[in-house]
C-alpha cells in the first residue's frame, strides 16, 4: 500500500490510529502520554504496611501503591493471562483480586486462616490457593472469586496437613504436596464441582517445598526431614515418585536451619538444576537427563533461593541470616562464583527481567529494591520501598509453575 493510500485508510476508518507519522487526529482509543501495556508491569509486596508497590520494569520506577491487602508477611502473586489482574495470596487467608492498570482491588475474600500462595489454572479461569489452615487447597472462580471446589488434605481421619509446592498442571489440574502427611497430591478440576484426586503417599519426611520444570514435566519436592528429593515424571503413562539425591549429606553434621529454601522453576538453566542443600553452603547441580548429582557449588551462605536468569548462563543466589546481605551470581558453564553483591541487609527475593539483563533484588531492612544489571553487575536504580519482599513481574503470566 501506498503512502497516500495509507493515509487515505487511516482517514476512512473510525478510530484508526496515525501511524504513517505528519499532522491528523489521534484516535480517542490510543492510549494518552505515559500510559503503559500491562506487559511492563509488576508489583513489589511492602510486607509491613500489607500494600503493594506497582512498578514499570522498563522506566525503573514506582508508579502507585495498592493497600487494605491485609497480612503480607508470606505473600504470593499469580498474574491472569494478559497480565492485567494479579491475585494476591496473603498469610492470613486473603484472596485478593488486583487491577494493575487502575490500581484498585476489583474483589477480595478471606478464604483461609493461614495460607502461603497459591496457583492459576492453564486457561485462567481458575485460581487455587494452598493453606496451612485449614489444611487442603480452595479453587475460586478467576473471573469473580466465588469458590468452586474445597479439598481438605485429610490424610488420616480428622487429620489435615499443610499443603507447600501447589503449581498449575495441563489439563486443569494443580499438583502440591502434604507437608506433615509426607504426600503429593493431583487434583483435576476440570469439573470444579467434582474434583479428581490422585495422591502419592510415603514420598519422604515433610515435603517443604517444590518446583515444576519450565516444560510442566517433572515436579520435584525438596524434603525437610530428611536428605533427599522426591521426582515425579508426569509424562509416564502411570506417574510414580522416585527418590533422588537420596543421603546428599550422608557424613556431614548439618548446620541449624535459619529460613526454609525454596525451589521454583528458575532454579533449572540448561539440562541442569540447581538446588539449594539444606543445613549447608552448597548448591547442587543435578543432571535433569538422569537426575543424578554432577556437582556441588560452595557458597557463601545457607542458599534460599537458588534462580536462574531467563537464558541459564548465570544462577543467583541469595542467603539465610547471618548471610543475608549478600547476593552470589555462579556462571554455569563453569560453575565458578563470578561475583558477590551486597545490594542490603535482609535480602528476600530476585526477579528476573522477562529476557535477563536486569534482576530486581528486594532488601528488606535497608528499605529498597535495587535493580542491577546482569552482565556489568551495576546498580542500574534503587527505589525506596517500605519492608520489600516479594517481587513479581507480569512475564510470569506466560510460565508453568509461577
Amino acid at each position: 500500500m501506498k503512502r497516500r493510500d495509507w493515509l487515505a485508510w487511516g482517514a476512512a476508518v473510525p478510530g484508526a490510529a496515525w501511524l504513517a507519522g505528519g499532522a491528523g487526529p489521534v484516535s480517542a482509543e490510543v492510549p494518552a502520554a505515559g500510559c503503559v501495556g500491562s506487559g511492563d508491569l509488576g508489583l513489589v509486596v511492602e510486607r509491613a504496611r500489607g500494600t503493594l508497590a506497582v512498578i514499570n520494569t522498563s522506566r525503573r520506577t514506582v508508579l502507585g501503591g495498592i493497600a487494605g491487602l491485609g497480612d503480607l508477611s508470606h505473600a504470593s502473586v499469580v498474574f491472569s493471562r494478559d497480565g492485567g489482574t494479579a491475585f494476591v495470596f496473603g498469610r492470613d487467608g486473603g484472596l485478593s483480586k488486583v487491577n494493575l492498570l487502575t490500581r484498585r482491588i476489583d474483589a477480595r475474600v478471606m478464604q483461609a486462616g493461614n495460607s502461603i500462595g497459591g496457583a492459576i489454572s492453564q486457561d485462567g479461569t481458575l485460581v487455587a490457593a494452598q493453606n496451612y489452615k485449614p489444611g487442603g487447597i480452595k479453587v475460586f472462580d478467576a473471573r469473580t472469586l466465588a469458590q468452586v471446589a474445597d479439598i481438605p488434605a485429610e490424610y488420616e481421619p480428622g487429620k489435615l496437613s499443610r499443603v507447600v509446592g501447589l503449581a498449575d498442571l495441563p489439563g486443569q489440574r494443580f499438583v502440591f504436596s502434604l507437608f506433615d502427611a509426607g504426600a503429593i497430591w493431583i487434583a483435576d478440576v476440570s469439573d470444579p464441582a467434582r474434583p479428581l484426586l490422585t495422591k502419592f503417599d510415603g514420598v519422604g519426611q515433610q515435603p517443604y517445598d517444590a518446583l515444576l520444570t519450565p516444560d510442566g514435566r517433572h515436579y520435584i519436592a525438596g524434603l525437610f526431614g530428611e536428605d533427599g528429593l522426591v521426582l515425579i515424571d508426569l509424562w509416564d503413562e502411570v506417574p510414580k515418585p522416585r527418590r533422588i539425591l537420596d543421603g546428599y549429606g550422608r557424613g556431614e553434621a548439618p548446620l541449624p536451619v535459619y529460613k526454609m529454601p525454596h525451589l521454583r522453576g528458575w532454579a533449572v538453566a540448561g539440562r541442569h538444576a540447581y538446588l539449594p542443600a539444606i543445613g549447608r553452603h552448597e548448591v547442587l547441580v543435578v543432571d535433569t537427563a538422569s537426575w543424578q548429582e554432577v556437582g556441588r557449588i560452595a557458597v557463601a551462605g545457607q542458599p534460599v533461593f537458588v534462580m536462574a536468569r531467563p537464558d541459564g548462563r548465570q544462577v543467583w543466589v541469595n542467603f539465610s541470616v547471618p548471610d543475608y546481605d549478600r547476593v552470589q551470581v555462579i556462571d554455569t558453564p563453569s560453575r565458578r562464583i563470578v561475583k558477590t553483591l551486597e545490594p542490603g541487609k535482609a535480602v528476600l527475593h530476585m526477579e528476573f527481567t522477562p529476557r535477563g539483563e536486569a534482576v530486581w533484588i528486594s532488601s528488606r531492612d535497608a528499605n529498597r529494591v535495587s535493580v542491577i544489571d546482569t552482565q556489568r553487575f551495576d546498580t542500574l536504580a534503587q527505589l525506596d520501598i517500605d519492608s520489600p519482599s516479594g517481587v513479581f513481574f507480569t512475564s510470569r503470566a506466560a510460565r508453568m509453575g509461577f
